[in-house]
């Protein structure tokens, strides 16, 4: 009986969660993001504050609502020889892991292009976001380093890996169906080995 009393307060948590995010980025739309205050958000939601805050540090969190779970899920994969992974490899390793990101940050194409416009449109999401792309190169360097690749592979390929995404970002232009066929091009455009 507890598993079923988990299993639909996590349910009322996943909707509330939705909720808050699809009121936000219907105001963002309507007003502009500046405009919209956490208080407006709730409302537009129907929950308090506090919810809001239960779920969320502040406004710019909900622009990236559910990144932080599936880049915390995200490993790098095992080579294929096993060992410590070359230059190649790690690049290879990567772009496995930059063609899983491209799938889950395109996998609702509308909220993609929103938030494409909204960092476009506001320097501070901007920079949120490639700090939180910088630490996830960091954690794809201590993996690399944890495998035994090399200290130069472990910080340069991860950070060829970020511009190869960056890269195929400002190609597609916030097509989702473009981002992936921009990011492999520019992976594919290193020559290594």
């Amino acid at each position: 009986m507890a598993v079923h009393e988990v299993s639909l307060r996590e349910r009322k948590q996943q909707r509330a969660r939705e909720e808050i995010v699809a009121a936000a980025y219907d105001l963002f739309a309507e007003r502009g993001y500046a405009e919209v205050t956490v208080a407006d958000i709730a409302e537009r939601a129907e929950v308090g504050r506090t919810t809001f805050f239960r779920y969320f540090g502040d406004k710019q969190e909900v622009v990236f609502a559910g990144e932080r779970e599936w880049l915390d899920g995200l490993e790098l994969p095992r080579t294929e020889r096993g060992g410590a992974p070359s230059f190649g490899e790690a690049l290879r390793l990567l772009r496995a892991v930059a063609e899983r990101i491209c799938a889950g940050v395109t996998s609702d194409p509308e909220q993609y292009v929103q938030r494409e416009r909204l960092l476009a449109e506001n320097p501070e999401l901007e920079d949120r976001h490639a700090r939180k792309h910088r630490m996830f190169a960091e954690r794809m360097r201590k993996a690399l380093a944890e495998r035994g690749a090399s200290s130069e592979t472990a910080v340069l390929a991860p950070r060829l890996a970020l511009a190869c995404y960056y890269t195929g970002r400002e190609l597609a232009e916030g097509d989702p169906a473009a981002l992936w066929p921009h990011v492999a091009a520019a992976f594919d455009a290193i020559r290594w080995e």
